[in-house]
């Protein structure tokens, strides 16, 4: 079955881009890369006869891949034109999906990403000296109330 898709990606590859990379994936599959375009396709195999699945989607600054946006299953007795347009619908998926409402107007979601700005520092009031707040002392009086009723109802006032 590697064969067969290594045959077909190969040729799909020069009718969809003048300059691309095939490679096996590990799964078995068989990927095309367009580094000029920034996009990709792989071919795996399924469990059916004749039939792979084809999955389209992006290249990322790195050259790593961003995972799948969009993917089909097609069949391989079909000419290499009619999988080329397959693979062309899935590939005009991606990159709408890249342009689509959640990227904003502007483009793809790495354009639309902006420098952080540095928080400004916080600045605390100036400390007037080391004393014990208001609420601190209620804390403490409630605590030595609660203590007071502890022995109070253990000893029963014989003290």
């Amino acid at each position: 079955m590697y064969t067969e898709l290594r045959e077909t990606a190969t040729e799909l590859a020069g009718l969809l881009w003048r300059e691309h990379t095939v490679y096996r994936e590990r799964g078995g599959g068989v990927v095309i890369r367009g580094e000029h375009v920034g996009r990709w396709l792989s071919l795996a195999p399924t469990g059916g006869k004749d039939q792979a699945r084809v999955r389209a989607g992006r290249l990322l600054d790195g050259g790593t891949t961003a995972p799948a946006r969009s993917e089909a299953v097609v069949d391989l007795t079909v000419g290499t034109s009619e999988l080329a347009a397959v693979c062309r619908r899935l590939l005009a998926d991606v990159t709408a999906a890249d342009t689509g409402p959640a990227a904003g107007a502007g483009g793809p979601a790495r354009e639309r990403r902006t420098a952080r700005r540095p928080k400004p520092a916080r600045t605390r009031p100036p400390r007037r000296g080391r004393h014990t707040g208001i609420g601190s002392w209620l804390v403490l009086l409630c605590v030595a109330g609660a203590v007071g009723l502890w022995v109070y109802a253990r000893f029963g006032g014989a003290l």
